[in-house]
């Protein structure tokens, strides 16, 4: 790694205060301004034929794109002060704005009071309507991208600039590929489409819903799947995602994430207005952080090993949290009733026509097999406390109105445990079986060919 330097042009780096892979940011000092800034420094790599070639395109590109952002001048957007390009490298000076992205406000166990969430996003959804009349998209709008101080005063950033830095190609508007993160694309930008003003509503409204749920509008396990859904998936509800949430922000969040650009926010200022209303709506803003003391014992279960913290939080969501004492009856051999619980703290006693089956503990699962039989719902088995219990209690009417993802989780950790215990059981049955007939001395019997037919 080279060396920071001590001084750019006429100013003096201070020390570093944030990286990316084609920048690196400084904070600064010039004698003629009262305030720090930040300097954001790139550097051009021309030791090949190729990067050199693109290294003038970017240029050119770098040009332009400062001229545009000086023009920039609202409370909500990073004021541009300098710029400069060299042959090895191009520097941009730019207000200092001592927050922190929201990046940092977009996990579930951190998400701000919804009067705090929308009072930010309608900053931001009044700096993009003032930059599209200055004739500018951002067309990078994502959490990170976005800061934030301790009084919610907000501030948008690298208008533009992480396009250009990024791309490797002739063409400004389509290309999108290398640029930002695709989960906060439009459809429109992913396709390759020439982009206007919504295209940076709709990812403001990922950006909204990424805030308001703790999780994507848009999840997949590839980059090409989540493309698909974009293109193609609608958005879960966030009231059905986060139930603080009140039913008129869903219809804002639909029209923001619209798929066809005419149903869509036609500018900030719509989006403000929506968002405003609903707003003026909450009567409370009191608020009650959500208690991180469940979600970390759930984190720590064996059953919740594979599930992603959105999908534990939204577990949480739509589960009753139980304690009983010990000696409590919580299932009945052929009651018909698809609930089925998830071991906290304490032990149960599982037993068939007044015989004990086993006894369970900490992080396993009772009642699974009426919540799998989707014809008569009947429990297989009786279910008794034998010490105090707490043991999170799940509905399957519940669980339906959870996300797929969430669902999906659930109903495929609850076929592994009973798939494994059908496999001990036959197990501890073969124990007292009579030797297997068909066996060979070898160990194994005839197998089965496969032939043409």
């Amino acid at each position: 790694m080279d060396k920071a330097p001590d001084k750019v042009g006429k100013y003096k780096l201070l020390r570093e205060i944030g990286r990316g892979a084609t920048a690196t940011v400084y904070l600064a000092e010039h004698p003629q301004y009262p305030d720090p800034v930040a300097l954001k420094l790139i550097r051009f790599d021309d030791k090949s034929k190729d990067e050199a070639k693109w290294n003038r395109r970017l240029l050119k590109l770098l040009r332009a794109e400062m001229d545009v952002s000086r023009r920039l001048d609202h409370p909500n957007i990073i004021k541009i002060f300098d710029t400069a390009v060299d042959k090895d490298f191009a520097y941009i000076v730019m207000e200092y704005f001592p927050g922190t992205t929201l990046e940092h406000y977009c996990s579930f166990e951190r998400l701000l009071p919804l009067h705090r969430t929308i009072g930010m996003v309608f900053k931001c959804c009044m700096a993009l309507d003032y930059a599209y009349h200055q004739g500018i998209v951002h067309r990078d709008i994502k959490p990170a991208n976005i800061l934030v101080d301790e009084n919610d005063n907000v501030k948008i950033t690298d208008f533009g600039l992480a396009l250009n830095i990024s791309k490797k190609s002739a063409s400004d508007s389509t290309f999108i590929m290398g640029v930002g993160s695709p989960a906060y694309m439009s459809p429109e930008q992913i396709k390759g489409y020439p982009l206007n003003q919504k295209t940076d509503l709709f990812s403001l409204g990922v950006v909204l819903f990424h805030m308001l749920t703790g999780r994507l509008p848009f999840r997949a396990k590839n980059p090409a799947q989540l493309i698909y859904k974009i293109i193609n998936a609608e958005p879960p509800l966030v009231s059905q995602i986060n139930p603080e949430i009140p039913e008129q922000m869903d219809a804002v969040i639909r029209k923001s994430l619209e798929k066809d650009l005419y149903s869509r926010y036609k500018n900030g200022a719509d989006f403000a207005k929506d968002l405003s209303a609903v707003r003026y709506k909450i009567f409370d803003d009191s608020y009650v952080p959500p208690d991180n003391r469940r979600f970390s014992q759930l984190r720590k279960m064996s059953f919740f090993l594979e599930f992603d913290d959105v999908e534990i939080w939204e577990v949480l969501r739509i589960s009753r949290w139980r304690r009983v004492d010990s000696n409590t009856l919580l299932m009945r051999e052929g009651d018909a009733d698809q609930r089925f619980g998830i071991i906290v703290d304490g032990k149960v006693e599982l037993s068939v026509d007044g015989h004990r089956v086993c006894e369970l503990g900490d992080g396993e699962l009772f009642g699974e097999l009426a919540f799998l039989d989707q014809q008569d719902h009947k429990h297989m088995y009786t279910v008794v406390s034998t010490t105090s219990l707490t043991y999170l209690e799940m509905n399957p009417a519940a669980l339906s109105l959870a996300t797929e993802e969430c669902q999906d989780a659930v109903r495929s950790k609850v076929v592994t445990v009973a798939a494994r215990r059908l496999g001990n059981s036959m197990r501890e049955l073969s124990k007292d079986g009579p030797p297997a007939e068909r066996i060979t001395a070898s160990g194994f019997g005839m197998e089965l060919q496969l032939v043409d037919s």
